[in-house]
């Protein structure tokens, strides 16, 4: 059982940045995959960005490549999504989930532990 916690959003304007972490219980943290995801009022939850248990493998959706950097730091159970040049359209909650992912790391249904959610918005 893997519990995740996440923080790190809030308000920010068009064009700024946020960083967001997510702290995981456990002490088998390195042998999975982390991903974030997001869900805007009315839509369905949407892959943001995954990465492998070492961080040799990374993934990104379309929508966020070159503004997103997903990171992991083993030691201290914590992944984080660092967030730059945010637009309004990225306002949504934002999760963290935990798997070991078979068929694809940005698949949400592979990931059987998550978070509750923070929520980022973007001021135009």
């Amino acid at each position: 059982q893997v519990q995740l916690v996440e923080s790190g959003g809030g308000l920010v304007q068009a064009g700024g940045s946020l960083r967001l972490s997510c702290a995981a219980s456990g002490r088998t943290f390195s042998r999975y995959e982390m991903g974030w995801f997001r869900q805007a009022p009315g839509k369905e939850r949407e892959f943001v960005a995954a990465i492998s248990g070492s961080g040799g493998n990374i993934y990104y959706a379309n929508s966020v490549k070159d503004r997103f950097t997903i990171s992991r730091d083993n030691a201290k159970n914590t992944v984080y999504l660092q967030m730059n040049s945010l637009k309004p359209e990225d306002t949504a909650v934002y999760y963290c989930a935990a798997g070991n992912t078979y068929y694809s790391m940005s698949d949400r249904y592979e990931y059987p532990y998550w978070g509750q959610g923070t929520q980022v918005t973007v001021s135009s």
